[in-house]
């Protein structure tokens, strides 16, 4: 938990103070960043409660509390679901804040997950039980973690820098088509929380069997969710194809938006069922103790792979935005494809966890 909020005082102090210019970096104009600053102020400088809130629930996963680790973040969203109008459009004396009442109702969302994440902790509700000496920072276990960990910062780093390539490309063709991006994306990622917190079960069941000695049963574990990761994200993204503009509409009301929200959402979606497979294998390999194995998927389907194929499906074949959207979808069935290939290979059956 101290690692984690060293680490997000890095994230935060360029966030507040350079919002403007990073969102300028990533291809809007200096009218639109300005607009959009809080936003990111908020959503950067808050930072410390997403690495917190990740940071316990892996305590609790790998303790095997992984039913608290889904009831924090159903919290978390149940939250931001109830706060995200009010705070947007006002309510009562609540002003009207737009973008910026959506970080705000995020942060608030996941700071309540927070609170009743260290309720758990210290209220003995949970296997794992701290102490006020389990603060104390011991260098050499901050080391160790600090280098188990890089895997999993690249494979963040990378998928996250992947967005904002994505979103460079798209910047080209206007601030509309921007903001469908963004809501389109938004949509994405709070549908993929179900799925990221049945990938981490999966992570879970393969460290624990592995350290029991029973690989096959890990291997079974992991295609048991993976089939029902297959077909929880299935059912969402027929929805998705089916009616996007529902979706889309629950986030904005202008016209030209939804329109393009909607078609980055449906065409985004196609991939749902094979990512539901990938996030799950390569969870599996992570809970193996392998983290360079998936960052290494990661830099070839989303540097090497994703971002090429969105430049030239968008300019040099003339699919202008709908080039990018195709790229989403097929790097990631590319990187279900990688991940199945390596899984079946069975080397992370080897390590010792």
């Amino acid at each position: 938990m101290v690692t984690a909020l060293f680490a997000s005082v890095l994230i935060a102090i360029p966030g507040i103070l350079f919002a403007s210019d990073i969102l300028q970096l990533m291809g809007t104009d200096a009218a639109t960043a300005q607009r959009y600053s809080g936003y990111t102020q908020w959503m950067l400088g808050g930072n410390a409660v997403i690495m917190l809130l990740f940071t316990i629930n892996a305590v609790f996963r790998s303790a095997g509390d992984a039913a608290i680790s889904m009831r924090v973040l159903l919290l978390a969203n149940v939250a931001n679901i109830i706060l995200d109008p009010i705070l947007i459009f006002g309510w009562g004396p609540i002003p009207a804040l737009g973008i910026t009442g959506a970080a705000i109702a995020t942060n608030i969302g996941r700071g309540l997950a927070v609170a009743y994440q260290v309720y758990l902790l210290f209220g003995g509700r949970s296997r794992v039980k701290p102490s006020l000496s389990s603060f104390i920072p011991r260098f050499n276990i901050i080391g160790q973690l600090v280098k188990l960990s890089l895997g999993g910062i690249g494979q963040m780093l990378i998928a996250t820098s992947s967005w904002i390539g994505l979103m460079r490309i798209v910047s080209i063709y206007g601030n509309e088509v921007i903001a469908g991006y963004t809501v389109a994306i938004r949509l994405i990622v709070f549908s993929l929380l179900p799925s990221a917190g049945i990938s981490n079960a999966a992570a879970t069941l393969v460290g624990q069997n592995l350290g029991a000695g029973k690989p096959h049963r890990a291997e079974r574990s992991v295609y048991f969710t993976g089939w029902a990761n297959m077909i929880f994200l299935g059912v969402v993204g027929l929805l998705f194809v089916i009616t996007p503009s529902s979706f889309v509409g629950l986030l904005t009301q202008d016209p030209v938006v939804i329109a393009f929200g909607s078609t980055c959402l449906r065409i985004a979606s196609y991939g749902f069922i094979a990512y539901g497979l990938g996030m799950v294998l390569v969870s599996a390999i992570n809970g193996a103790g392998d983290t360079i194995t998936p960052t290494k998927i990661n830099f070839f389907c989303y540097w090497v792979f994703e971002i090429p194929l969105a430049w030239m499906l968008s300019v040099y074949l003339g699919m202008r935005e709908e080039g990018v959207f195709y790229s989403i979808f097929i790097a990631e069935t590319a990187m279900t494809v990688v991940a199945f290939i390596v899984f079946r290979r069975g080397k992370w059956k080897q390590r010792k966890v």
